[in-house]
C-alpha cells in the first residue's frame, strides 16, 4: 500500500462517517426505519443490498481459496442467481402480505410460537458461529495479506468499526453504503481478473484463459459434476448430481428463508420494487464465480509458475491484489473490498438485532415503545459484536478450505428449515405441531452431526501441510455417521424432515382457515392474488429468463 492508497482509504472512512451523520440526522426512531429502512427502498438499493449482504470475506478469502484448492467444484454454491428469483417471484409476496419483520415471525403465523423460537435460536447461533466470527476471521487474513496489518488488529478493528456503523446507521446506513460499494467491488474485481489473465497469459487474455484451463485440467479442477470415483480426485467430496441437489437445498435456505437476505427484500417500498430488486441481485450473483473463484484458480496457476509465492490457499486473492494492482488503483479496489466486508458483517449484526428484538424482547414486552425497541436492537448488536470477537480465536484453528467448511456446516442447518418453509407455504394440510417438531428434530439431527465433527477422532491438523486431515478408518461406533458424504447427508435430512412433518400432520390438529389466510399458496385472498399479479410485467419475465439462461449456459460449459 503506497501513500496514495492510504489517502484513498482515509477518504473512504470519512465518507462512511458522513453517511452515519446523515442517517442519524434524518432517522426516525422506530423499528420499521431501523430494521427495514422504513420499507422505502427501490429495486436498485434492494438488489445491491442483497448482493452486498452475500459478498463477504468468505468470498475474498474462502471462495478464491476454494478455487485454488479444488477448482470449479464449489461453483454450484455461487451459481444461485436462479434461486434468488424464487425469493422474488414466489416467497416475497407471502412475507410481504403478512407484514412480518422476520422469518421466525412468519413461522409463528404459519405454525406456532415454538416453531418461531426454534428458528430464532438456530439463526442467532449460526450467525455468531459461522457468519460474524468467520467474516471477521477471513477479513483479518485478507487485510493482513493485502495491507500488511496484523491479523488481530485487522479482524478486531473490522468488527468494532462495523459494529459502531451498524448501531448508529441501522438498515438505512447499510442500504446506502451498499449502493456505493457494489459498483466499486464489481469493477475492482473484474480489474483483478483481467490483470491476472494477462499475467498468466504473458500479456494476452485468450492465452491467459487457455493457460488457466490447462492448469485446472491437469489438476482435476475443471468440472462441476464428478461421476468417476476413481478418475475424479474430488469425487469423494463432491459426488455426481448430489452436489447440485445439495447446493440447491442450501441455496433455498440461504436465499429464500435466511433473515439477513430476506430482510433486504422486505425493505422495498412495494412488491414490484422487491421483485425487480431480486432479479437485479440474480444478475449480480452470477459474478462471484468469475471475480473470486476463477481468480483463485489463476492464482494457483501463477504460483505453479513461481510468480506468486503464497503457501496458504486462503491468501490467494490477497496475493493477486497486492502483486498485480498499481498504486492508486489498489487503494480504490481495497476500499471496495473493505466496504464489502463491512456491509456483509453489518447485515448479520442488524439481522441478529432484528431477530432478538422482534422475536424475543417484543414478545415478552408487547407494550414496549418504538424508541425502547430500537435501543434494545442496538444493545443486541453490541452483544453479537462481543460474541463474534470471543469466537475468533476458535475460528483461527479451522482447516485450509474455509469455504467448503462453511457450506459443510450450513448443510446441517439448511435442510430442516428449507423443508419447514416449503411445506408450510405449499401444503395447507401441514399442521402447526408438524412444523414445530419437524424443525426441532431436523435441527437436532444436524446439530448432532456437527458435534461429532467437532470431536471427530479421525481429524487432526497437520502442522506440515497446514491442512485439516481426515482418516475415515477411525470413524467407528457413533462416529461412523461421518462416513456419510456431507452432501448425501444434507439431502437425506431434507427429505427425512419433510416425511416426518407429513406423518405428524396425520395425527395432530390442523390450523384453522383464519390462521392460514394469505400464508399458503392455496389460501391467498383475491386481493392478495391481484396485488401479486399487478406487481410484475413482461420485462420482469424476460429478465428473469435471461438470469436462468446464463446459469444454464454456465452449467453446460463446465459440466
Amino acid at each position: 500500500m503506497a501513500t496514495l492508497d492510504w489517502i484513498i482509504l482515509i477518504m473512504f472512512f470519512s465518507c462512511l462517517v458522513g453517511v452515519v451523520l446523515w442517517v442519524v440526522k434524518h432517522k426516525k426512531d422506530d423499528t420499521s426505519d431501523y430494521f427495514l429502512s422504513g420499507r422505502s427502498e427501490t429495486w436498485l438499493a434492494v438488489g445491491a443490498a442483497i448482493f452486498a449482504a452475500n459478498i463477504g470475506s468468505e468470498h475474498l478469502v474462502g471462495l478464491s481459496g476454494a478455487g485454488a484448492e479444488s477448482g470449479m467444484a464449489m461453483a454450484h454454491w455461487e451459481m444461485q442467481g436462479w434461486m434468488i428469483l424464487v425469493l422474488g417471484w414466489v416467497f416475497v409476496p407471502f412475507y410481504s402480505h403478512s407484514k412480518v419483520f422476520t422469518m421466525p415471525e412468519f413461522l409463528m403465523n404459519r405454525y406456532n410460537k415454538n416453531t418461531s423460537s426454534t428458528l430464532s435460536i438456530i439463526t442467532l447461533v449460526s450467525y455468531v458461529l459461522t457468519k460474524v466470527s468467520v467474516t471477521a476471521f477471513t477479513g483479518g487474513i485478507f487485510l493482513q495479506s493485502v495491507m500488511g496489518i496484523n491479523f488481530w488488529y485487522g479482524a478486531v478493528g473490522l468488527v468494532l468499526i462495523t459494529g459502531i456503523f451498524t448501531v448508529l446507521g441501522g438498515m438505512k446506513g447499510i442500504m446506502t453504503i451498499s449502493v456505493i460499494q457494489a459498483p466499486i467491488l464489481i469493477l475492482g474485481a473484474f480489474t483483478i481478473l483481467i490483470l491476472a489473465l494477462l499475467k498468466v497469459g504473458n500479456g494476452t487474455l485468450i492465452d491467459g484463459w487457455h493457460e488457466t484451463v490447462k492448469y485446472a485440467s491437469s489438476n482435476g479442477m475443471t468440472n462441476m459434476h464428478l461421476f468417476h470415483p476413481k478418475g475424479d480426485i474430488w469425487y469423494d467430496k463432491f459426488p455426481g448430481f448430489s452436489v447440485f441437489f445439495g447446493a440447491a437445498i442450501i441455496g433455498f435456505w440461504y436465499w429464500c428463508t435466511d433473515q439477513h437476505i430476506v430482510q433486504r427484500a422486505l425493505a422495498a417500498k412495494d412488491l414490484k420494487q422487491a421483485r425487480k430488486g431480486t432479479i437485479f441481485a440474480g444478475f449480480l450473483k452470477v459474478l462471484p464465480v468469475f471475480i473470486f473463484l476463477i481468480p483463485g484458480i489463476i492464482a494457483a496457476a501463477l504460483r505453479a509458475k513461481g510468480i506468486l509465492l503464497f503457501t496458504d490457499n486462503n491468501e490467494a486473492y490477497g496475493s493477486l491484489v497486492s502483486t498485480l494492482l498499481p498504486m492508486g488503483v489498489k487503494g480504490i479496489v481495497v476500499v471496495g473490498f473493505i466496504a464489502a466486508l463491512m456491509t456483509s458483517l453489518a447485515a448479520h449484526f442488524n439481522s441478529s438485532a432484528t431477530l432478538f428484538t422482534i422475536d424475543f424482547y417484543k414478545h415478552h414486552r408487547p407494550d414496549a415503545s418504538e424508541h425502547k425497541l430500537v435501543v434494545v436492537g442496538r444493545i443486541a448488536t453490541v452483544s453479537v459484536v462481543i460474541l463474534g470477537l470471543v469466537w475468533i480465536p476458535i475460528m483461527k484453528s479451522i482447516g485450509s478450505v474455509l469455504y467448503e467448511y462453511l457450506q459443510n456446516v450450513q448443510s446441517l442447518i439448511a435442510p430442516a428449515i428449507a423443508a419447514v418453509f416449503i411445506l408450510g407455504v405449499f401444503n395447507r394440510k401441514i399442521t402447526p405441531k408438524a412444523g414445530e417438531w419437524g424443525l426441532l428434530i431436523g435441527a437436532l439431527i444436524g446439530l448432532f452431526r456437527l458435534v461429532l465433527m467437532v470431536f471427530d477422532p479421525g481429524s487432526h491438523f497437520d502442522q506440515v501441510t497446514q491442512k485439516l486431515v481426515t482418516d475415515p478408518s477411525l470413524h467407528t461406533g457413533i462416529f461412523a455417521i461421518l462416513k456419510i458424504n456431507w452432501l448425501h447427508f444434507c439431502i437425506f435430512l431434507f427429505f427425512f424432515t419433510m416425511a416426518l412433518m407429513v406423518v405428524i400432520s396425520m395425527f395432530t390438529p390442523k390450523a384453522g382457515e383464519q390462521q392460514l389466510q394469505g400464508l399458503t399458496y392455496f389460501s391467498q385472498t383475491p386481493d392478495q392474488i391481484k396485488e401479486t399479479r399487478e406487481s410484475w410485467s413482461v420485462v420482469d419475465i424476460v429478465t428473469s429468463l435471461v438470469v436462468v439462461a446464463v446459469c444454464v449456459a454456465f452449467y453446460i460449459y463446465f459440466w
